[in-house]
Parts: structure tokens; sequence; C-alpha cells
């Protein structure tokens, strides 16, 4: 393997559809060491597979304060002592001033951990309050205006990449929202370099499922800190993917996981796009009559 690369770490993707973090008891730390392990090696495979680390990566860790972020830092941190590479973590939070945010519990925490870290302040908060209608979805502007936001930090920071929390459900989650809504066969990928190509965005959670990460941040008693902004707002479109794809998994237990492994086995010439596969110069191909 290139030596600018982690070693991968092979795992079978753990299906934890079994689990409710909201009705088991409290972890045992034997369990909860062994879940750790389990998503840290996740996260290494997906690491390893997608190419997300490279020697002397500078990566800035989006921090939300939400049980993903916070996992996905202590995830990477715990790769980082073992990894055969070096690269630099800082952790980022964007505080957006929303009314009644917690803005020294990320500071205190990332102190605890002893992790580089800044606090990016910006009113995005009220910009969305002011351009959205009300009961209608935030999420939409809210993240595109994060997401400059992300990417100015990044470029100030030197920072080579750029980790997102995003896990296995939100993956295939976004798939169904841009085929039912935008009529797209698209969603979010491991590794994406922007529009402008001047970042490199991962996702080192892709192969980790969402109740395993609840679980863990459960276990582990992560301050939590909720989002007051698009978080209340039941009526989203996201929500009501999550709750048909929680459906259908009840109904067929490992459905998640075979949506999430058909976007990495995919077959242009049994699709539509004709910019993705030549259907005006497919024909058949008939013996030579002369021979």
């Amino acid at each position: 393997m290139n030596s600018s690369r982690p070693v991968p770490i092979n795992l079978a993707l753990h299906d934890s559809r079994r689990h409710d973090p909201a009705h088991e008891p409290q972890l045992s730390s034997r369990t909860l060491a062994r879940l750790k392990a389990r998503l840290r090696s996740a996260v290494g495979k997906a690491i390893a597979d997608y190419g997300m680390i490279e020697a002397g990566d500078r990566i800035m860790v989006c921090m939300s304060g939400g049980k993903d972020s916070y996992t996905m830092l202590e995830l990477l941190l715990s790769l980082r002592r073992r990894a055969p590479v070096d690269f630099e973590l800082i952790a980022v939070n964007l505080d957006q001033r929303q009314p009644g945010f917690p803005a020294d519990v990320l500071p205190a925490y990332l102190e605890q951990l002893g992790v580089s870290y800044r606090i990016v302040t910006e009113d995005t908060y009220s910009v969305v309050k002011r351009v959205i209608p009300q009961g209608k979805t935030m999420c939409g502007l809210c993240s595109r205006l994060r997401r400059g936001i992300l990417y100015r930090t990044a470029t100030e920071l030197g920072a080579t990449k750029i980790a997102l929390g995003h896990h296995r459900e939100d993956i295939v989650e976004t798939l169904f929202l841009n085929m039912f809504h935008g009529g797209r066969l698209k969603t979010m990928p491991p590794k994406l370099r922007s529009d402008d190509g001047c970042h490199v965005v991962i996702r080192p959670l892709a192969y980790c499922a969402e109740r395993e990460i609840a679980r863990y941040a459960r276990g582990r008693e992560f301050p939590i800190i909720p989002c007051k902004l698009c978080g209340s707002q039941d009526h989203a479109q996201r929500k009501k993917i999550k709750a048909m794809l929680a459906d259908w998994e009840r109904e067929d237990p490992g459905r998640t996981l075979r949506l999430f492994r058909s976007l990495q086995n995919v077959t242009p010439s049994h699709l539509a796009d004709p910019e993705l596969f030549d259907f005006e110069g497919l024909a058949a191909t008939r013996p030579d009559a002369s021979t």
C-alpha cells in the first residue's frame, strides 16, 4: 500500500438494528470498548477505501455538538495515535448565534481533550429566520451558509481536508431526498472535492450505522448540544425519509445496509443516463457470415 495511505482495516459492516439506545441500560466499560473498536475499525476501513487521509494532512474536524461529530473526533484521535502516517486535527465549531446556545460547552470539552480548536461566530440564525417564511424548512439555506463559512475557515487554517460527521443513514437518506424531490440519483459521497476545487471533504463515519453511534455517544455521555434552529422542524422532508427507512428496516432488517452497498456497486449501462453510458452507439455484435 502507498505509504501515504492509512493501513486498511477489514471489517464487515455491523448492523445494530436490534439495539435501541433509548431503552437499554447503561453500557458496561467492556461493552463500550467493544463498540468503540467496531466503530474505529469501520472508520479505518472507510479512510483506507477512499484515501481520505494522507501524510501531512491538516484535517479540520467540524464539530456541531451532536452525537456524530463527538464520535467522529474521538475516533479520529484514536486512529491518529496508531496511524502509520502523521496528520493533524483541528476542531472547528460554528456558533450560529442561536438563542440559548451554550457557548462554553465545546471549548471546555476540547480543552479537556487537549485538542486544538477554533470557534467561529457568525449570526446565520438571524439570516435564516429573516429569509425563510414561518413554517418552511430552514435546513437548505442554513446548510449553504454554514458550508460557505466552513470552506472559508478551512482556507484560513490551511486545512487540507474537511471532516464532516455524516454516517451511513445520512448518506442513504440523502439518496432518497434527491430522487424524490430533485429527480437526481445523487447522495453524499464519502469523499468530495468542492465545486471550486479548493477543498476536499471527507466523511469518516460513512460506514458507521447511526444506532451504533447513538449507543456510543450515550455510553460516553458526550455533552450534546441540540440544534434549536432546524432540529425542531418535525415536518422536514429528511425526517419523513428517515421514518420511511426505519419502517423498511423493521420490515426487512438489513435493507439500509444493502441500499448503502448498492451505491458502491453501480452499473451505468443498466441505468438511463446517456452522459454516463453511450446508449446511442450501442449495437448488437453479429457474427461474421463469412466465417
